[in-house]
């Protein structure tokens, strides 16, 4: 049992690293942005909150053969730190859901709920696409997941625990759309003297290889933790045992003197390990407001 124990630690370890690198950020104005791309070229935080409201399907073998329909609710931050004279970009992200469902017959219910830490580092190019500047992006996220399902109608075994790190290979593109103008809109880079109506984000990643938690078939939690009967419950997965897609599509524009974000969120979860199956999909309405941030070395 002591991999569990690995497996926390290094999620909190992540966590706390996530945690002391939001804490140095400094918010300054529109002049004096101007003036530390002008002086330094500092590191520029743009941060993203947003909420979300979707619908999900959702399937654990080990509570019950049986899909489950309802609705998800969610809240992410999404935070971006880069350099003008870096092509690096460092990328957190915290999301955190609850959902719940019934079965088809309406005679019984899942809940679940969870939290996803991810930090990705990505490589950025700038080219031209339609006389736009166009920013693609490519690297790699490592995520950490802590969560549960509970069912309803179960009695000996009512709920299930999901623990699982994963590294996950992740490519997307910034790309503005519409005329620039010289004050109203969303400039593109720091710095930039055009500003464009929209601002077009998309995001896509997909678990590589990693650790997960499982029950056995057939084990219940009762032998795992306390009678210490350990059945192959830290189980290394791939592509092949945990087939698993996340993407994002997002529009920022500005509206009564606030950047927002509006988009799609979508996640197709899956995992076949241990005799077991589970899914979840959801499909979720975002929105929320973008805040840009300047960091200063003291």
């Amino acid at each position: 049992m002591q991999i569990f124990k690995y497996i926390l630690i290094g999620i909190a370890l992540i966590g706390n690293g996530a945690l002391s690198a939001a804490a140095q950020t400094l918010s300054d104005s529109p002049s004096a942005e101007a003036q530390h791309v002008r002086s330094g070229r500092p590191t520029l935080k743009t941060n993203a909150m947003m909420i979300g409201v979707g619908a999900t399907n959702m399937l654990d073998t080990y509570l019950s053969p049986e899909k489950y329909r309802g609705v998800d609710i969610r809240f992410l931050s999404h935070t971006r730190r880069e350099k003008d004279s870096t092509a690096w970009i460092n990328q957190f992200q915290h999301e955190g859901n609850i959902a719940y469902a019934d079965n088809r017959s309406g005679n019984g219910g899942e809940m679940a709920g969870g939290y996803t830490f991810r930090y990705s580092l990505l490589r950025k190019w700038n080219v031209s696409l339609w006389s736009h500047p166009l920013q693609l992006i490519a690297g790699g996220t490592a995520a950490a997941n802590i969560g549960m399902i509970y069912n309803t109608r179960n009695g000996n075994n009512p709920a299930n625990a999901r623990l699982s790190l994963h590294i996950e290979p992740t490519v997307g593109f910034d790309y503005p759309i519409g005329r620039p103008s010289g004050k109203r809109g969303i400039a593109f880079r720091p710095g930039d003297n055009a500003h464009y109506p929209v601002v077009l984000h998309y995001e896509a990643s997909a678990p590589l290889f990693g650790l997960m938690f499982s029950p056995n078939y057939g084990q219940s939690y009762y032998e795992i933790f306390n009678r210490g009967n350990y059945d192959h419950n830290c189980v290394p997965t791939t592509v092949g045992s945990t087939p698993s897609l996340r993407q994002m599509l997002t529009l920022d524009f500005r509206l009564a003197h606030t950047t927002w974000r509006i988009g799609y969120l979508g996640t197709i979860e899956q995992s076949h390990v241990n005799n077991l199956k589970t899914h979840i999909y959801t499909h979720s309405l975002m929105i929320g407001i973008v805040k840009r941030f300047r960091t200063q070395k003291q």
